[in-house]
């Protein structure tokens, strides 16, 4: 995930729009009917009484919210049920078969690595049509709705908690395609797994790309539903001529609350990307997905990507430092890898692998800056920035990449964004459906 260039996925819709404005919530509550959100209460920790998907809700219900609709699912191998059947099976096997199906990044049925899919095809299974929903523009998207016949979009992809997770923006363009066709879009809520906490900077809208269009914060905290809403009613206005969709419909994840983390859930985890291999994988990501932008290996090729970091030259000395800066909820091995594709495929690198020692203490994001800052400080022959900044294009500006240049420490860079992250906070509230 958020390896395409800066050019490429979704490089049309990010242009074609009027400017990007700031999040404000003012006039822009939302107005559409969603399920009532059945919270849970108590403490923290695991929770009790289990978390039931949307798609296991409406499974129960024998799929009835969709009777009579002509429905085309925007989904991948996350949009499963608590027994591990995907949903389309599931619904086809119950009598409510969709006409058509759209795969995003990596394909409707997971079969392509990061930057990839699987095109247009014949799912095998079902004898459904899939539309390759990768790179697609809104009016792409638009032309793929008319010619299956939808007249409803169903959306059902378990994220990780990351901006630049392409499958946020594939959500946001199939959304601008509902408005363009009137279709109506119902999204099939499940957990954050990595908690319902905003951290980060927020994208500024000068560098909108493929891995972030509009002004969100780095790590949002907020499930698909919740960003639904919030694109509904704050930016696909400006990229719509005013429009909002027909409707939007969000039904809920049940017995679930917004600091709970995936351990919490009791749900089977389904990698939601080939690199992508577990829970504690996810928690990292949002943070060590920013060694992509460097020219250190973010850990594609090895058994724990986004976990083991490294370069050729570095040594048991990174591990050293970063252990006596005291970062809360993780702890640093010296460790070694030869990755078997992606950076230095073939060669021994030294690093660090990331252990959490506590889960909910962990800033990811926090964590990859004191990283980041302090491999520039050891070992200024080895680190680098990808020549085409596409760090830039992870971090949502230039700012992170010339602070730590110009020799900024990790208080100074996270400190830059805290005004903002305060506003993104502020905006996010009126579209939280979870206590």
């Amino acid at each position: 995930m958020a390896r395409l260039s800066r050019r490429g996925f979704l490089a049309a819709s990010a242009v074609a729009g009027p400017a990007l404005a700031a999040p404000t919530a003012a006039s822009a509550a939302p107005r559409t009917a969603t399920a009532t959100s059945p919270v849970a209460s108590g403490a923290r920790g695991p929770l009790a009484d289990g978390v039931v998907p949307a798609a296991d809700v409406l499974a129960g219900q024998d799929w009835r919210t969709l009777a009579g609709r002509k429905v085309g699912v925007l989904t991948n191998p996350t949009g499963v049920l608590r027994d591990l059947t995907h949903i389309v099976d599931a619904m086809t096997a119950a009598g409510a078969r969709p006409i058509a199906a759209f795969g995003p990044e990596h394909g409707f049925r997971g079969t392509s690595q990061a930057g990839g899919s699987q095109g247009d095809y014949t799912d095998p299974r079902t004898g459904i049509p899939v539309y390759d929903a990768y790179n697609a523009t809104a009016q792409d998207l638009a032309g793929m709705y008319r010619k299956a016949g939808v007249d409803t979009v169903v959306f059902d992809i378990a994220g990780v908690g990351a901006r630049f997770y392409t499958y946020t923006w594939t959500m946001y363009v199939a959304m601008w395609a509902a408005v363009l066709t009137g279709a109506s879009f119902v999204v099939l809520d499940r957990p954050n797994p990595i908690g319902g906490q905003a951290y980060g900077p927020v994208l500024d809208p000068a560098f909108a790309t493929g891995v972030g269009l509009k002004p969100i914060a780095q790590q949002p905290g907020m499930t698909a539903g919740e960003l639904a809403r919030m694109f509904d009613a704050l930016y696909l206005p400006d990229d719509t001529g005013g429009r909002r969709l027909a409707e939007l419909k969000v039904e809920p994840v049940r017995g679930y609350r917004r600091d709970a983390l995936f351990t919490d859930t009791g749900l089977p985890w389904v990698p939601p990307s080939p690199n992508m291999p577990t829970g504690d994988t996810a928690l990292l990501y949002p943070g060590t997905c920013m060694f992509e932008g460097t020219l250190l290996s973010e850990g594609r090729g090895t058994t724990r990507p986004f976990e083991m970091i490294g370069a050729p030259g570095i040594d048991w000395h990174w591990a050293e430092r970063l252990n006596s800066l005291g970062l809360p909820g993780v702890r640093f091995r010296e460790n070694y890898t030869v990755p078997t594709f992606d950076k230095f495929t073939g060669t021994t690198c030294g690093g660090v692998q990331i252990h959490l020692t506590d889960r909910r203490r962990v800033d990811a994001i926090r964590t990859a800056v004191a990283m980041i800052v302090t491999a520039r400080g050891l070992y200024p022959s080895v680190f680098g920035w990808r020549p085409d900044h596409w760090i830039d294009d992870l971090t949502g500006s230039s700012r992170l990449r010339t602070m730590v240049d110009a020799g900024a420490d990790t208080d100074d860079v996270v400190g830059a964004w805290e005004d903002e992250l305060a506003r993104f906070r502020a905006a996010r509230e009126p579209f939280l459906l979870y206590g």
